[in-house]
C-alpha cells in the first residue's frame, strides 16, 4: 500500500468518541492508519464508551500505532511522514485553539500543524454546543487556511433510527471530505428519488 493511503487520527477530549471509533475503523478500511489519543480523550471514553480499555483495543486494531498525546517523536509530527492527511475526531475546542495559532503542545496539535504547513487535509470533527465567538472565530481562521469543519451535526432526512446511525451520518460526511465514496448514510438525492 502506497504512503499516499496512510491516514492520521486525533482523537481528543470532547464528547464524541464514538465518532471518532467509528472513523478509525472506515479509514483503516482504507489505508494505513495512525493514531494519537489525548489524555482527556481517555478521560471521557470512560463516559462514553461501555469499556475505555476495549475502545484502545479496537483502535490498536484498526491502527498501524497508537500513540499518546506526550509521543512527540512519532513518525506523524514529522512532515516528512507522508499522509493523505488527518481527522481529529472528537476535536475539543482547547485543540481547535491551539490549531488556529499554531500552537504545538502535543502530538495530536503537532500533527494537525503538520498538515497546515504541508498543505494536507485536515478534517476537524468540533463538539461543543452552544458554540462562543471566540470558538467561531477559531473555526473561520482555520477554514481559511484550506481546513475542513464537519461539526457533527444532526440530520435527519434520512430517517435515522439508532445513535449508530447518527454516528455512521457523521462519519460518511467525514469520509467524503477525503474523496472516499461510502454508503454510511442515505445522501438526499436518494431520499428525493423514492
Amino acid at each position: 500500500m502506497s504512503s499516499k493511503m496512510r491516514f492520521v487520527l486525533g482523537i481528543t477530549g470532547a464528547s464524541g468518541i464514538p465518532i471518532g471509533v467509528r472513523v478509525a475503523e472506515k479509514l483503516a478500511d482504507e489505508g494505513k492508519l495512525f493514531t494519537v489519543v489525548s489524555d482527556a480523550a481517555k478521560k471521557v471514553m470512560e463516559y462514553e464508551t461501555d469499556d475505555k480499555e476495549d475502545t484502545m483495543r479496537k483502535l490498536g486494531e484498526y491502527s498501524e500505532d497508537v500513540y499518546g498525546e506526550d509521543e512527540i517523536e512519532a513518525p506523524i509530527a514529522s512532515g516528512s511522514f507522508d499522509t493523505r492527511g488527518m481527522v481529529i475526531a472528537p476535536c475539543s475546542m482547547n485543540t481547535l485553539g491551539s490549531l488556529a495559532h499554531g500552537l504545538s503542545s502535543n502530538l495530536v496539535e503537532r500533527a494537525g500543524d503538520v498538515c497546515i504547513k504541508e498543505r494536507r487535509k485536515l478534517v476537524l470533527v468540533p463538539r461543543e454546543t452552544p458554540l462562543g465567538q471566540i470558538h467561531l472565530e477559531n473555526m473561520h481562521k482555520l477554514s481559511e487556511a484550506g481546513v475542513d469543519i464537519v461539526p457533527p451535526m444532526l440530520g435527519f432526512y434520512f430517517g435515522p433510527d439508532t445513535i449508530d446511525d447518527l454516528v455512521d451520518y457523521v462519519t460518511g460526511k467525514v469520509l467524503e471530505r477525503f474523496g472516499i465514496k461510502n454508503k454510511m448514510y442515505r445522501k438526499w438525492n436518494c431520499v428525493l428519488d423514492e
